[in-house]
């Protein structure tokens, strides 16, 4: 990927790091997107979420550090989800860049990493549920190749809910014979 200015910096200074849900940094990010969607949504997301989704090859969880200090989360955990043709399939999950930090290009390099993850761990398609209050992410995901999808989980069905999908292996294996 070619990065520009403020971006290729922030790539070279991003340290991202597999750790479990419960790890104190992940608390305080979460808790801060939480209250982000209170502010934009009036409640927090109260869609259910285990500890051991992320763990024993079920998912991973990112976080990414700048300096020592925790700026980003990321997540992907298996899902029975089925969308774009089927295959086994992944759910992002917990995206988030510090308000401080947004506007640098964390949030794809995050994402590109949960996909080459998720790759490696044998998952065909990610998706995930955002909402329209929050055009940032949508952008983000329409701009790295996720196409809508029928809303599925927690949220399926509610007016604010958007979710969206991805092949991954499909891209990785034509990417590799070019």
């Amino acid at each position: 990927m070619l990065l520009a200015g403020t971006e290729r910096e922030v790539w070279m200074e991003l340290e991202l790091a597999q750790v479990g849900y419960d790890h104190p940094d992940v608390v305080a990010l979460v808790a801060a997107v939480q209250a982000e969607y209170v502010e934009r949504y009036g409640s927090p997301d109260d869609g259910p979420v285990d500890l051991t989704e992320f763990a024993d090859g079920n998912g991973l969880f990112l976080l990414g550090r700048i300096d020592g200090r925790p700026v980003a989360t990321g997540a992907w955990r298996r899902s029975a989800v089925v969308a774009l043709g089927g295959g086994p399939t992944a759910e992002l999950k917990r995206m988030y860049v510090v308000p401080g930090r947004r506007g640098q290009g964390l949030s794809r390099l995050v994402l590109a990493e949960l996909e080459r993850t998720a790759q490696l761990a044998g998952v065909d398609v990610l998706v995930l549920e955002t909402g329209l209050k929050q055009p940032e992410a949508i952008g983000l995901y329409t701009s790295s190749g996720y196409q809508p999808v029928p809303g599925f989980g927690h949220y399926s069905g509610h007016v604010l809910s958007r979710c969206f999908g991805k092949r991954i292996a499909a891209q990785d294996a034509g990417a590799a014979g070019s």
